[in-house]
């Protein structure tokens, strides 16, 4: 399997052939060490003073290793994939070498970092709903359109909220919560009680 990257991140990584090869592992090395303890904003400035560079551009090429060593590991993508993969950036020989060196170093202790990061997918905060009728219109003076509108205010984790509009008629909504509590009983089934104890 290849790693397709974006334009977004084969823009961070073309700042690595600009520097020696001996400073890209470094980077690399620096990335690594991010994925442990959390990115530190003095690393980045020291190493933009010391290669002449805006800080920016040194903090989105480590951004972009990290990216591409943490995909590279979740993916589990083999060697020649990577090599693969990284072939299309246009790198030298030399840089392309170094990559996979250290993405065969640091790959399991990449996916070790990986999963002990718990997901935080959005958690329901509050629900707020309205009901609208369409009785009339120029065209139609009798008419009956139900609209129900729900605005949910969602928890995405570290105090942060996010809210959700949804708009649906009254048809859906009741499709909609017929097949969630499908779901929900389909959670209680001896079948699913077992698959669940053995993720655990």
């Amino acid at each position: 399997m290849l790693l397709v990257l974006s334009e977004e991140h084969k823009e961070h990584l073309a700042f690595l052939p600009k520097v020696d090869t001996a400073v890209a592992a470094e980077f690399g090395r620096i990335a690594v060490e991010f994925l442990k303890k959390g990115t530190s904003p003095k690393i980045y400035e020291g190493a933009a003073r010391k290669l002449n560079f805006p800080v920016e551009t040194v903090q989105h090429g480590v951004e972009g290793l990290m990216f591409l060593l943490t995909e590279s590991a979740k993916l589990m993508i083999s060697e020649v994939d990577f090599q693969d993969s990284v072939l299309v950036l246009g790198f030298s020989e030399e840089l392309n070498q170094v990559l996979l060196q250290l993405y065969l170093q640091h790959c399991s202790q990449i996916r070790s970092i990986l999963s002990l990061l718990p997901p935080h997918p959005p958690a329901y905060c509050n629900l707020e709903w309205r009901l609208d009728v369409l009785l009339a219109s120029r065209s139609l003076r009798q008419q009956v359109v139900p609209m129900v509108t729900m605005k949910l205010l969602l928890s995405t984790g570290g105090g942060n909220h996010s809210v959700r509009v949804v708009q649906t008629d009254p048809a859906t909504l009741q499709h909609l919560i017929t097949t969630l509590e499908a779901a929900l009983a389909s959670m209680k089934t001896n079948h699913a009680r077992r698959i669940l104890r053995n993720i655990k």
